[in-house]
């Protein structure tokens, strides 16, 4: 009898903490749901994202060697000249080439400062749709979204800001005198010394670029999301993605 007793207290025991590492088991592996934010929420933490990639980005170019210490967007001379640039660089006159590839550089630099507003003012004017379909769209949405809506738009915009850049830091000279150069030797279709159309487009497609890295980090990196607005928008984002 004594033994029976005995038994009844070890089960009771045992029942007991299986339950109880069942419980902590079940409690581990059900992990709470994001919160499920408003439209109002989704618009303000995706716009206040994306202000705030354009605003790193356009930072980081702005600076010396913005451009020309990237390697990626770091703009060279035009295709159209990569022949005359060969032709002048074997007739030593290789300081030519490379005064008007800083100038470009510099021009694009000192032109990404001002282009902020106008890209802020393009996140501002985007609908509720517009930042739901962004927000749950693949990696590139916005930059895609920007590059659909608005290059065309900012191209306008960024073609006399270029323009007087290139003229403040001596790129529509220096590129002059390469091209001028290179069309005194016969025998040679002439280069059209105007670049500032080839100059913008470059400066918008560096733009482009960074703004591109900045959305994958703030959709991937999950300390890139600095205020509770951001965590929860792009903690909704995440769970339809790997739902």
């Amino acid at each position: 009898m004594k033994k029976k007793l005995l038994f009844i207290p070890s089960l009771v025991i045992f029942i007991s903490l299986s339950s109880f590492n069942y419980v902590n088991l079940a409690s581990k592996t059900s992990l709470p749901q994001p919160a499920i934010p408003t439209s109002l929420e989704i618009s303000n933490g995706l716009k206040q994202a994306l202000q705030q990639g354009i605003s790193k980005s356009a930072d980081q170019l702005s600076a010396v060697n913005g451009f020309f210490g990237n390697a990626a967007i770091k703009i060279l001379l035009p295709p159209e000249a990569k022949d005359a640039e060969k032709t002048l660089r074997r007739m030593g006159l290789g300081s030519v080439c490379d005064k008007a590839i800083l100038s470009l550089n510099r021009a694009a630099e000192d032109a990404a400062k001002q282009a902020k507003p106008i890209f802020i003012d393009a996140i501002k004017k985007m609908t509720v749709q517009d930042v739901t379909h962004i927000l749950l769209g693949p990696k590139d949405a916005a930059t895609q979204y920007f590059k659909r809506t608005a290059t065309a738009r900012l191209t306008l915009a960024f073609k006399p800001v270029i323009k007087s850049s290139l003229d403040r830091v001596s790129a529509t000279k220096y590129y002059d005198d390469f091209a001028n150069e290179y069309n005194k030797i016969p025998f040679h279709s002439k280069l059209n010394p105007d670049i500032s159309d080839y100059a913008t487009q470059k400066a918008i497609d560096g733009l482009f670029y960074e703004i591109a890295l900045e959305e994958l980090n703030i959709r991937k990196n999950i300390g890139a999301r600095s205020t509770p607005l951001l965590q929860k928008v792009f903690a909704f984002a995440d769970s339809k993605v790997s739902g």
